[in-house]
């Protein structure tokens, strides 16, 4: 009797255990399909692009002006960023019209600063940009993402020269020492000699988009009197054939705001001289950062791990203007998250680069790919400049000079909001 007991025992333990193990199985195959199968739980993109060169230019059109864009979507959240061949833009009706039309939490335009740009008619403007993301949201697909920076030997100089009096001073401004361009690659302060890609293919691995990231001025040509996107023109067309024009790619500017390319056309003195303006340097400049951009985008693949999500904080904050008191400036900027593992930082105007390197410094221990998008605006006042405040000290174009400038501090302000504004986003405060 004994014997029987414990034998019954042995297979209630035997069948418990078993049914233990399955239905551990079963929650695990629950989890993994839900993770792949979920369609909350997808990342959408569409991608467009349309001419925005002006119909009746100002000046002749060496190459044309772009806008190229970019929807992302997962879950309830869905956002739009712009990459535009213009020196600035920002537009508050258009936004908040596009936001409603497109179903869109944010669109952030993305003036990638070519000092050879001109804006079209607003109305004409305003329509081709609506145009770019009817194509982009009428073409979503189910992505991937990966992204990643690789160095390489600098195309940009720190254009605020510090002198032998002490003060800062632009680097078009001459003396026996110091020119406007920099052959010999002497820093002469901070550089970011990296560029950033952030790619998205399909479900089948076929890259759609690349989304290139540096930080740069677009004034190669100096005092050009053509229209041209400059250098930007010639990186994002090498790359779209470099993908047999299957993708589109969108240049995002980085913290370009005292970063200056190494090589320069001296600058025509007006549009009747007769001297071409120097495409080869352009060309040049264009192709070298193509060359990096599509080595990176075909060494990145998309982690299997990931789970799709988008994380979107937005923030502002009210300055004054470091000379004119009365003027005002409210600032918008944005953190954002992408599964978790990509963390782009936006900010209007143009940021020195100090606050870029200083952003991928502290998202370092944080195991995430920080990218900084300069120039990017969502809302509110274009500021202008943002210097760091030792640039402020020793002074220079954008520094200390222009009536426009916004006050001292404002740019260390923004980059501690976006640090603490990241961290809340994520959880870690408690």
């Amino acid at each position: 009797m004994k014997k029987v007991i414990s034998m019954n025992l042995i297979n209630v333990i035997q069948m418990k255990t078993q049914s233990f193990w399955l239905t551990a199985l079963l929650v695990l195959l629950g989890v993994f399909s839900t993770v792949n199968t979920n369609a909350a739980e997808k990342l959408m993109a569409g991608t467009g692009k349309v001419n925005i060169t002006p119909p009746n230019p100002r000046y002749p059109v060496h190459d044309s002006l772009y806008a190229r864009t970019l929807i992302l979507e997962a879950g309830a959240s869905r956002i739009a960023f712009v990459s535009l061949d213009l020196v600035m833009y920002s537009n508050v009706p258009l936004a908040e019209k596009l936001k409603k039309q497109f179903g869109l939490q944010e669109v952030y335009f993305c003036p990638q600063h070519t000092h050879s740009g001109e804006a079209g008619p607003k109305e004409w403007l305003d329509a081709q940009i609506t145009k770019a993301l009817k194509q982009a949201s009428s073409s979503m697909f189910e992505a991937r993402i990966s992204a990643g920076y690789r160095s390489f030997p600098q195309l940009s100089f720190n254009r605020l020269l510090l002198r032998e009096d002490g003060r800062a001073r632009e680097s078009w401004v001459g003396d026996d020492h110091y020119r406007a361009v920099n052959p010999e690659r002497i820093p002469h302060g901070s550089v970011d000699n990296s560029v950033g890609v952030i790619k998205l293919e399909d479900t089948k691995g076929n890259p759609k988009v690349i989304l290139m990231n540096y930080a740069c001025h677009p004034d190669v040509a100096w005092n050009n009197f053509e229209i041209s996107a400059d250098y930007v023109s010639y990186a994002t067309k090498y790359t779209e054939e470099a993908f047999n024009n299957q993708v589109y790619c969108l240049f995002v500017q980085g913290g370009a705001g005292n970063q200056a390319p190494l090589f320069k056309d001296g600058g025509r003195t007006g549009p009747d001289d007769p001297r071409p303006s120097n495409y080869d340097l352009i060309d040049r400049m264009g192709k070298l950062l193509s060359i990096e951009a599509v080595k990176l985008a075909k060494e990145i693949y998309p982690n299997p791990y990931d789970v799709p999500n988008i994380k979107v904080k937005t923030d502002s904050l009210h300055f004054i203007g470091r000379h004119d008191k009365n003027l005002k400036y409210n600032v918008h900027f944005s953190v954002i998250s992408i599964n978790n593992r990509i963390a782009i930082a936006t900010v209007p105007g143009e940021p020195f680069i100090k606050f870029q390197i200083d952003w991928k410094r502290e998202m370092q221990p944080n195991h995430v790919i920080p990218f900084f998008f300069g120039y990017t605006w969502n809302n509110g006042r274009w500021p202008m400049y943002l210097p760091d405040i030792r640039s402020a000290a020793y002074g220079g174009f954008g520094a200390d000079e222009g009536s426009w400038l916004i006050e001292v501090g404002a740019g260390e302000k923004i980059f501690n909001k976006l640090i603490e504004n990241y961290y809340r986003m994520m959880g870690v405060f408690r």
